[in-house]
């Protein structure tokens, strides 16, 4: 009887042995060629190109992306309200109310970062529920100063809602308020730009510290693109997880063997 128990213990631990010995080849073998497509890659959307690439005709506020960009010049000009409201988004939902230009100027350069970059990777997630798109970037970190000027500039605009993704009713192809919701300022409905930039999009964004690692949504293009780098730093932070993981696993594969012996 207790060798049969032993046999059984001993067939536990084997199955274990070899259960975290996959897992740290798995954790072990994420490539480089991975890696540079997380920093160089499009979000599965209706509108975004399948590769990242050179654009030479991206408009106006979009062309800080033409060298390396998910969007092309079509997109582009939809962005900036050529041809109708993108996916049929009215900024203009509150009655009797236009959203002043200068607000409208930094949703148009949030759009033209939504469907031109290729930096966003790291933060990419599924989505099952949205016809526009399969997936979406969540908390990628908006360079405080960015953030700030666009809530500075929409402060005196209205709006109905913080949450611009999910609490809007969609009728005939456009969004509208909701019958018990209520119009008030900016600064009213999300109190400072913090919240702003986070709720806005359902946290799309995370409000962070220029001092840190973080996404510009305005740049001189030709002096390159500062969000590389930003991607890459992701990168990083996400291998020393991935290792310290992978050690984790690594330890208990070598106690395993001494836990087997002692049970012979």
């Amino acid at each position: 009887m207790r060798s049969h128990q032993k046999r059984c213990v001993g067939h536990y631990f084997v199955t274990i042995f070899l259960i975290l010995g996959l897992l740290s080849s798995a954790f072990s073998q994420i490539s480089i060629k991975d890696k540079r497509q997380l920093v160089n890659s499009c979000i599965d959307g209706n509108n975004h190109k399948r590769e990242p690439g050179p654009e030479d005709s991206l408009h106006e506020q979009c062309s800080p992306w033409k060298n390396n960009s998910c969007c092309t010049g079509d997109t582009t000009m939809k962005a900036h309200g050529h041809g109708g409201e993108m996916y049929g988004f009215n900024y203009n939902h509150c009655p009797n109310h236009k959203m002043s230009n200068k607000c409208l100027e930094h949703f148009v350069q949030d759009l033209c970062f939504y469907e031109c970059s290729p930096n966003v990777g790291p933060w990419v997630q599924m989505v099952s529920s949205m016809k526009m798109r399969r997936e979406r970037f969540l908390d990628v970190p908006l360079c405080a100063t960015d953030c700030d000027d666009w809530f500075k500039a929409c402060k005196d605009d209205l709006t109905c809602t913080d949450n611009w993704t999910l609490n809007f009713e969609w009728i005939n192809g456009t969004n509208r308020c909701r019958p018990e919701s209520e119009c008030r300022t900016f600064s009213e409905i999300f109190q400072n730009s913090s919240n702003f930039c986070e709720r806005v999009w359902d946290h799309s964004w995370k409000y962070t510290d220029n001092s840190e690692p973080c996404m510009r949504i305005w740049f001189d293009g030709s002096q390159g693109n500062p969000n590389e780098n930003v991607a890459r730093w992701k990168i990083q932070q996400s291998n020393r997880a991935v290792g310290y993981e992978v050690s984790s696993v690594q330890s208990l594969l070598y106690i395993l063997p001494a836990l087997l012996l002692s049970i012979n």
